[in-house]
């Protein structure tokens, strides 16, 4: 016969003990970590290939990293910060990607059939990516505009 559930003290300091203990604990070895790796590899390459955004962001950072490459060489160079900046901007985009992706496939294997909490919770992380890349243009914007002025020799503009 099953006994009624009860809220004891030793439930109380289990839960304690899990919230302070590592419950899982592997060893470090070599293979762990290049499995790690591979798997890490594996949802890149599954956001690339099931995700259209991606190619377009793909191709926005390959242009974005070649036009600053040219423009460092042929107008003036980027200080070491805005090399940064824009490194940082493509990688949000990406990460931002990443867990849009995520989310999608976990809320599509949740429910197969249309939930509006799943849809909100699917709209706020495209969104996510939506201000990532808004964010990213306007960085591109602030260190591309002022060097294509200086290359075109606009008058008037400041440099």
């Amino acid at each position: 016969m099953a006994q009624p559930p009860t809220d004891s003290g030793e439930e109380r300091r289990n839960a304690d003990r899990l919230e302070t203990e590592v419950f899982y604990q592997s060893p470090f070895t070599v293979v762990g970590r290049v499995r790690s790796f591979r798997h890490a590899f594996m949802g890149m390459w599954f956001v690339l290939r099931s995700q259209h955004n991606a190619w377009l962001h793909a191709v926005a950072s390959a242009l974005a990293l070649v036009l600053a490459a040219v423009l460092h060489v042929m107008v003036r160079p980027f200080t070491a910060g805005e090399w940064c900046d824009l490194t940082i901007a493509i990688v949000l985009v990406w990460v931002a990607e990443g867990f849009n992706t995520g989310l999608e496939v976990l809320a599509n294997a949740v429910s197969s059939e249309r939930h509006p909490v799943l849809k909100m919770a699917k709209d706020v992380a495209a969104a996510a990516v939506l201000m990532a890349a808004i964010g990213a243009l306007v960085v591109g914007l602030i260190l591309f505009v002022p060097r294509f002025v200086q290359l075109l020799g606009w008058p008037g503009w400041a440099g």
